[in-house]
């Protein structure tokens, strides 16, 4: 890497210190929710879902329910005292179905009983009658019955339209994406403990603190402040809890209100499953024109996305489809369309990319047609339709590339994986092996790095330094074990020169900082990390104002390091300089709080700068597959990714494979399966894949690309949560690739996730060109 000057003079950033609760990870004593220990009299909360998909609730009976041993009370939509609504957005996600069915399993009623044991079989005593109607399970359904949730939007550059149709080798096709459940080790669970004058503390397993307490504010018809909500840690969330975890939340503080106990919610996986939303699956329509040599002249790409029952955070999932339908590649002149239709689902939700991903998917698809038909390799048809640097550099929605890295990084990575070397041997191969065939694919990743509902773009963070030179921190990120509670603390730390064992990490808390935005959009250590970076800044400088008097000596002298405070020769401890200033009335304690600058977005114009700045990653994936059984196995994968300066590089490491193993999970082997009346039939562990170590390649090389943010971010790094899982592009595109060689020249006809099932009926498909 480049030198760095202020990477000499920092102790914890840029270091690959662990994370902060390692150590009770690999033990199994970190607690969760579920490990809190029990108030006394504390009621557990099970719901019980509807039968059907779609209809008219005509009888609900719960008199065996409530006469059940051990049930303290159940709970309908007729025990809410204010709203019957626990959206994030749209008004339109009831806590309890009042009178219609919109999904299998949708909340009907709640049992509170005295343990959980007992609630969950008082559930199954529920008489739930429906005049069921034929619900909408499917895209292709919802596109039948033309039945938008939300209205469609578009991006255009040009008229493409005209030139694809006059176009001498125009390219078309569709793809179908699926979606993907979170499978986030500890499922949503909730802790809701009654105050005083009608005040609750809601533990909850949350992305989005804020959210859940207005949410559970809203339920019970309170003011915000009556409600605080706590986070320490989630065992996992990838967006599942963003704005998800709320309903949980809400129904153990509503069965908290109504017996005056503390109440607790852990859903069983396959209420989980049932009653959670998922990625959203779409499907992909497009043509294009390219110039005969492979350089794009125009696309029209539409995208019909399955929204569910409820509009949740849709249409900014949508928009990001259509903000990355572009990937690193400059399209001259574009119409990128977008349906939001409405099924009768458990309403889809965030999911790590954030609906990026399936924008990437359908780009790196576009380029891999235009290279069968050309006969070029594709990772020089991608080189050909790369963003430029000062030409070629604006995107469909207007905003201009200005930290293009892609191309130098993907002859980086072409260079240190072989690719050309390799992909020679793989055509000799393939040449004389009947039934294995082998793929190779090196796949770019531009993701834009902020949330694209600009307000939410601020965080604040308080710390407090106390009289013995230790230090208390708190935020408004959240730890769901992707390592932002250290990665703040070392921000932190070095802004004291202190040893980082001094700086205490705390849970998130609504009452400490509020109006917090939610852990997402892969801005969690970009904003909290900054606003905790000002609160400490602010508190230095007071301490060293305080000493610089005290010594009789300029500030600009004074110098925090090694657990000490300077002047020239002359020093004291941390907390002997602490001291002093708490004797003279010094103030230590302060709020930080930051702004993401530059951004901008008019949504009804479709132009802006919605994000602050992009981050790259190039990966390069080896795959064989068997022509006979669908199976494939991942031989060998390389990447090499741009986190910046990496604040912590053995954090962003397992960032890098983590993401990159569950964007592979995705597209290869989780498949949501609904069956004709809505039900999802893929609903544990028993019946829905996701990767396992087995899985890993056993050749996995991944390294930074030296690449410090042009931006002013915290220490000039760059977001690492969501970007990584995009790099599993390249192996669902080497699939493609092997697939291709069947028959070369031929489009495969290749659906996400590249199951067995549906790589063997592509293989099938390519052999009798069909």
């Amino acid at each position: 890497m480049r030198p760095d000057p202020e990477t000499e003079t920092l102790r914890h950033v840029r270091k690959p210190i662990r994370h902060d609760a390692a150590d009770r990870h690999v033990q199994g004593n970190a607690p969760y929710i579920d490990d809190i220990l029990e108030p006394d009299g504390t009621v557990h909360v099970v719901p019980g879902g509807a039968p059907v998909a779609h209809g008219r609730i005509t009888r609900l009976d719960l008199t065996a329910v409530r006469s059940a041993p051990g049930v303290v009370a159940v709970l309908t939509a007729a025990d809410i005292p204010a709203k019957n609504d626990v959206s994030p957005v749209a008004g339109d996600d009831p806590l309890f179905a009042a009178t219609t069915v919109e999904f299998h399993g949708q909340p009907v009623f709640a049992v509170v009983a005295e343990t959980r044991d007992v609630a969950r079989r008082a559930a199954r005593l529920a008489i739930i009658e429906t005049a069921e109607e034929t619900p909408l399970v499917d895209v292709a359904d919802a596109l039948k019955a033309d039945a938008d949730i939300m209205p469609p939007y578009a991006f255009r550059r040009g008229e493409p339209e005209a030139l694809i149709a006059s176009a001498h080798v125009p390219v078309a096709g569709s793809l179908r994406i699926g979606g993907q459940e979170h499978f986030y080790l500890e499922g949503q669970a909730a802790l809701a403990v009654p105050g005083e004058d009608g005040t609750f503390t809601v533990h909850s397993s949350t992305q989005h603190p804020s959210e859940v307490q207005h949410v559970v504010a809203r339920v019970l018809g309170l003011a915000d402040a009556a409600v605080e909500v706590v986070v320490r840690r989630m065992g996992g969330g990838f967006g599942g809890k963003e704005s998800q975890a709320s309903h949980w939340a809400a129904m153990a503080a509503l069965a908290a209100q109504v017996t005056g106990r503390p109440a607790k919610v852990r859903l069983d996986r396959d209420d989980d499953f049932a009653m959670t939303g998922k990625r959203h699956d779409f499907l992909v329509t497009y043509r294009a024109a390219h110039d005969g040599e492979g350089r794009i002249e125009a696309v029209d790409v539409a995208f019909a996305g399955r929204c569910g029952y409820s509009h949740d955070l849709s249409s900014s999932i949508n928009d990001r489809t259509m903000f990355h339908a572009d990937n690193a590649y400059f399209y001259p002149q574009v119409h990128i369309a977008s349906r939001r239709l409405k099924t009768h689902t458990v309403s889809n939700t965030a999911f790590r990319g954030f609906g990026g991903p399936q924008g990437m998917v359908f780009a790196e698809r576009l380029m891999d047609e235009i290279a069968w038909a050309t006969g070029r390799d594709p990772l020089d048809i991608r080189y050909a339709n790369l963003y430029g640097t000062s030409d070629r550099n604006i995107t469909p929605y207007g905003m201009t590339v200005e930290d293009n890295v892609a191309e130098a990084l993907m002859r980086q990575l072409e260079t240190s994986s072989d690719y050309r070397a390799r992909r020679q041997a793989l055509a000799a191969l393939n040449a004389g092996s009947r039934i294995l065939k082998k793929g190779l694919s090196l796949t770019p990743v531009k993701f834009g790095i902020s949330f694209t509902t600009t307000f939410l773009n601020q965080a604040g963070a308080l710390v407090h330094v106390y009289q013995d030179g230790s230090v208390h921190l708190n935020h408004g990120g959240t730890e769901m074990g992707q390592g932002l509670f250290v990665k703040v603390a070392q921000i932190v730390a070095d802004e004291f020169g202190i040893d980082l064992d001094r700086v205490r990490i705390t849970a998130t808390h609504t009452g400490k900082v509020p109006n917090t935005s939610p852990t997402a959009a892969s801005s969690g250590t970009d904003m909290n990390g900054m606003a905790a970076k000002k609160a400490a800044q602010e508190i230095r400088e007071r301490l060293a104002e305080f000493i610089a008097r005290d010594w009789q000596v300029p500030v600009a002298s004074i110098v925090f390091r090694d657990d000490r405070v300077w002047s020239g020769d002359r020093s004291l401890s941390f907390p002997e300089v602490v001291k002093k200033a708490y004797l003279a009335r010094t103030h230590l304690s302060a709020a930080g709080f930051y702004a993401t600058p530059k951004i901008t977005w008019d949504r009804p114009k479709a132009t802006g700068r919605p994000f602050f700045y992009f981050a790259y990653g190039a990966s390069c994936s080896e795959v064989t597959i068997d022509t006979l059984t669908g199976e494939f196995t991942l031989d060998r994968v390389d990447i090499l990714h741009d986190a910046g300066r990496s604040l912590n590089p053995a954090i962003d490491i397992g960032q890098i494979e983590g993401g990159f193993v569950q964007g592979m999970g995705w597209l290869t082997m989780e498949e949501l399966v609904f069956d004709a009346k809505g039900r999802l039939r893929t609903h544990a562990p028993s019946t829905y894949k996701i990767p396992t170590a087995r899985d890993v390649p056993a050749d996995f090389r991944v390294a930074f690309f030296d690449n410090p943010n042009r931006e002013e971010t915290v220490h000039r790094s760059k977001a690492i949560g969501e970007p990584p899982l995009m790099l599993a592009n390249s192996a669902f595109c080497a699939i493609a690739d092997a697939v291709h060689a069947l028959a070369p020249g031929r489009a495969v006809a290749l659906d996400a996730p590249a199951t067995p099932e549906a790589i063997l009926k592509a293989c099938m498909a390519q052999v009798r060109g069909r």
